[in-house]
């Protein structure tokens, strides 16, 4: 017989609070808060400039390989030229700080930098191809991965979770996936045309492009989150137009000249054109969402994306490969969003520090306090804030 419970237990646990003594959540509940609104909604940010990256690839590709077009650097004028018209032009008719003068009064060197960057990373990766296989380019390019982290942890101070780390591995290992296939379909391009010396350029060229899309990146994130979107796009726009305009002068405009142009040919253009334009104006958008490290994550995808439309298109073989590599891939993006990143600050407050289960607590004049790091979530983060303890 079981001893009758005191009465000060029983009053005790019916004045706890309900979520005290709730039982321990089941697989079901434990899934819905994996599997929540805020990370679907990233997966899916992420994946829609993947399809904006697959119409960009799939449009190069038919100028270059039908039309014999092979014009990066006016392709990519043509994206900045428009980005100057529509925010550039919104900057100069803004009134006071926000003002296009006023901007370039106090960052222009700053946005000329980044400007620079954005259109050397893709001119050098697009210039690899010349050199190395399809196949180098695709996994070098994931070096772009460690460059983003690294960057975002010592001039963005984000902390990440072991189980980003995880899910950053799982995606890469989705691209070493998709490459496996591509050897095994014979997708991969002749290695013997391209020889040892080449080869290495051609790497070093990805790796280059690469680390360059890392800062560019990075930068992008810490403006949009500090200052503004149309700010961002609006000097891309204008110090990319510039330098894109004389390097295209100097380096490209003997194959402008040989471009066969018909209605195919400008039509071409044209959807290139509008993918790299919503891909620029929808990018700080998702950025500010997530982060760049989860983009540069996400965009893996844009490759397998270019795959299955060339199964119609360019009548590719099909493997089981591939379907594994996006399962891996999307398994990694579940695996990031799962978690929240934090941001770590420095705030040295050495007069009062914020009691989380009581208020605030004045402390001695004289009291000495190590500097302590807070850390507060990039997302909406539903666990309890991590208390700050000071020495």
């Amino acid at each position: 017989m079981m001893p009758e419970q005191p009465n000060h237990v029983v009053s005790t646990i019916e004045n706890l609070p309900a979520e005290s003594i709730s039982p321990t959540p089941g697989p079901l509940q434990r899934m819905k808060k994996v599997f929540n609104r805020e990370m679907l909604v990233s997966i899916a940010l992420g994946q829609v400039l993947s399809l904006l990256l697959c119409g960009i690839r799939l449009t190069s590709k038919y100028l270059s390989e039908d039309f014999h077009a092979n014009t990066p650097l006016f392709q990519s004028f043509l994206n900045y030229i428009l980005l100057f018209l529509v925010y550039t032009t919104t900057l100069a008719v803004r009134q006071g700080e926000e003002n296009l003068l006023a901007i370039l009064k106090r960052r222009w060197w700053k946005y000329m930098f980044l400007g620079i960057i954005d259109i050397e990373a893709t001119y050098l990766v697009v210039k690899a191809h010349q050199y190395t296989t399809f196949i180098s380019i695709q996994l070098l390019n994931c070096f772009v991965i460690p460059v983003v982290i690294l960057l975002s942890w010592f001039f963005l101070l984000v902390r990440y979770k072991v189980l980003h780390f995880i899910g950053a591995v799982a995606c890469i290992l989705g691209i070493g996936c998709m490459a496996g296939a591509d050897v095994l379909m014979g997708r991969q391009q002749k290695e013997d045309y391209y020889l040892g010396d080449s080869k290495l350029i051609g790497d070093v060229l990805v790796l280059g492009g690469a680390t360059l899309y890392g800062i560019s990146s990075v930068c992008q994130e810490y403006i949009v989150r500090n200052l503004s979107r149309i700010e961002l796009l609006g000097m891309i726009g204008l110090f990319g137009s510039f330098f894109s305009g004389i390097q295209l002068a100097i380096m490209e405009h003997k194959e402008l000249l040989k471009v066969p142009w018909d209605w195919q040919i400008g039509l071409l253009y044209v959807g290139f054109t509008a993918c790299m334009f919503g891909l620029y104006s929808f990018l700080p958008v998702v950025i500010k969402k997530t982060s760049a490290t989860a983009i540069n994550l996400s965009t893996l995808t844009a490759e397998l994306y270019t795959f299955f439309c060339g199964l119609f298109l360019f009548h590719y073989k099909f493997s089981g490969l591939y379907l594994l590599s996006l399962c891996t891939i999307l398994v990694g993006l579940v695996l990031y969003f799962s978690t929240t990143t934090y941001v770590a600050q420095d705030p040295r407050v050495y007069k009062q520090f914020r009691n989380p289960s009581g208020p605030v607590v004045e402390l001695p004049a004289n009291a000495q306090m190590e500097p302590s790091v807070t850390y507060t979530s990039l997302g909406q983060e539903t666990e309890e804030e991590p208390r700050v303890r000071v020495a």
